[in-house]
């Protein structure tokens, strides 16, 4: 299992295993699942709608995220680097949000996971490389 599938619900898991998907698109869906999640908490903790949640509140969350404490020893680059991946979903979920003409607040795992697969094809179709994260 990739490490990230820890850090998701059995059913996000599900979603993104049954899609076409490549192993670093499935990645990159994975942290988008998991970034919105973390955004709409932050977001209902605050009041802040998801598109003004700041670096600084991610990475506090991400500080308290128990799953993450769980199973990773955090130190000040892990934070930097799990914060740059979750603020970094908020481009593609931001696409995601627009092609739907909802907030991303509203956005579900099963349009996220429909939105990667979309892209995908159309980057293979293409011969680009595929996912937003090219890590």
């Amino acid at each position: 299992m990739e490490p990230l599938a820890d850090f998701l619900k059995p059913e996000e898991c599900a979603e993104v295993d049954m899609a076409l998907l490549s192993s670093k698109e499935k990645f990159s869906a994975r942290v988008a699942i998991y970034a919105l999640r973390v955004l709409k908490q932050i977001s209902g903790e605050t009041g802040l709608p998801v598109a003004e949640v700041t670096n600084g509140q991610v990475m506090d969350w991400i500080k308290n995220d128990e799953s993450i404490k769980g199973s990773i020893e955090l130190d000040a680059s892990f934070e930097n680097f799990f914060t740059n991946l979750v603020v970094a979903s908020l481009r593609p979920l931001r696409q995601i949000a627009a092609e739907a003409e909802i907030p991303i607040e509203q956005l579900t795992v099963k349009q996220v996971v429909a939105w990667f697969e979309k892209d995908g094809k159309i980057r293979r179709e293409q011969g680009t490389d595929a996912a937003f994260l090219d890590l």
